[in-house]
């Protein structure tokens, strides 16, 4: 009974059907497998709360028409790609005669809610203003660096006709199939660029350290970038401790696999990426990553409706780390040839001692 409890609100309604009413039929899908498991029979959609739209009214919020000086009469908004813990959705505002668009993610802060019936929901729902406030500084970061590689963030905070938020950016059309002339170069060659980048100095300290000057979230993780002077501290301390204790938190203490992770703290870090080794004796820089680059991130695609067609990404989760931290994320999820690495590494060569390079990159895995 205490389970069951857990997930009802104080006028019987259940996670799922508040998930519903706030448009959030992706996450409502999984709160209703959850509930299943609890009360041990199929939860069924509550269809009285289920709007034609995922957006509400199909209409521009007025927060929206006000960054974009947009007339709601000619501004339209429809849903675009798909919906997880926020919604996306594609906007077609009219400037000097012209159609001109954007894109948008909506969704619920966490914060707006404190315990109670809810917890369920907002185990789902991580607080969107931290991931709108991530991507939009990752996304400015990449774009004053190597402006074609990503969209521009335009805008982001609270809806004025919602209790929801925001993250505005320019559009990618991913059908453009012609254009103007474009930047020419590979994503190899910018993202190279990308990690060429020289890293700002921090308040309070005398030279580029590592992390980032807001949380970033991967999926609904958030991602603690609190500045460190030292590569392989950051690495323990705000990436591989902390996801071990998220999974300790949804799946119960494993001791083999703490164990395990003490093992590759003490030894393997060390021994891979202790300072002095990893770099010689100049150590690594920090350099600007994208943070969650993989095959599901990248594009091909003309961006704000300009210019020609470019290689791009997005959904940017950014951090000042070492470079080849980037390339173990995207050799473990796939999607970049050989070619692309070889194109790689003339730009930017292999971290000494290039033997380790393969274990280095495994490490970052994790």
């Amino acid at each position: 009974m205490a389970r069951k409890q857990l997930i009802d609100d104080n006028d019987g309604r259940k996670p799922h059907s508040l998930a519903e009413e706030n448009f959030h039929h992706s996450i409502a899908k999984v709160l209703r497998e959850r509930e299943a498991a609890v009360y041990g029979e199929e939860v069924l959609p509550d269809t009285d709360n289920i709007p034609k739209t995922s957006l509400p009214d199909s209409h521009l919020d007025s927060a929206v028409l006000t960054v974009l000086s947009a007339n709601a009469e000619t501004a339209t908004i429809e849903p675009y790609g798909q919906a997880g813990f926020s919604t996306p959705a594609k906007i077609s505002v009219c400037i000097d005669g012209k159609a001109t668009y954007y894109f948008m993610k909506t969704g619920p802060d966490g914060e707006m809610f404190k315990g109670g019936a809810l917890q369920c929901y907002l185990e789902i729902v991580a607080s969107l203003l931290t991931h709108c406030i991530g991507e939009y500084v990752s996304l400015t970061a990449i774009h004053s660096s190597v402006p074609s590689l990503c969209p521009k963030s335009i805008a982001y905070g609270r809806l004025a006709d919602s209790p929801d938020y925001f993250l505005l950016t320019d559009f990618i059309d991913m059908e453009a199939r012609s254009g103007g002339q474009g930047s020419g170069l590979s994503l190899a060659q910018k993202l190279a660029k990308l990690h060429s980048t020289l890293a700002p100095i921090p308040e309070g300290f005398s030279r580029p350290v590592f992390g980032f000057p807001v949380m970033t979230c991967v999926g609904r993780t958030p991602q603690n970038n609190s500045w460190n002077r030292s590569w392989p501290k950051f690495y323990v301390e705000n990436r591989l401790r902390p996801v071990s204790r998220l999974v300790e938190r949804n799946h119960g203490i494993d001791s083999e696999l703490t164990s395990l992770l003490d093992r590759v703290v003490k030894e393997v870090v060390p021994r891979l990426l202790g300072n002095g080794h990893l770099g010689g004796r100049k150590g690594v820089q920090p350099a600007l990553v994208h943070g969650d680059l993989w095959s599901g991130n990248k594009a091909r695609g003309k961006v704000g409706g300009t210019g020609g067609i470019e290689e791009v990404t997005f959904d940017a989760s950014c951090c000042y780390a070492h470079s080849e931290y980037e390339l173990g994320i995207m050799r473990m999820f796939g999607g970049f040839s050989a070619g692309f690495f070889n194109e790689y590494h003339r730009l930017i060569p292999k971290t000494e001692p290039k033997s380790e390079y393969d274990d280095s990159l495994a490490l970052y895995e994790l």
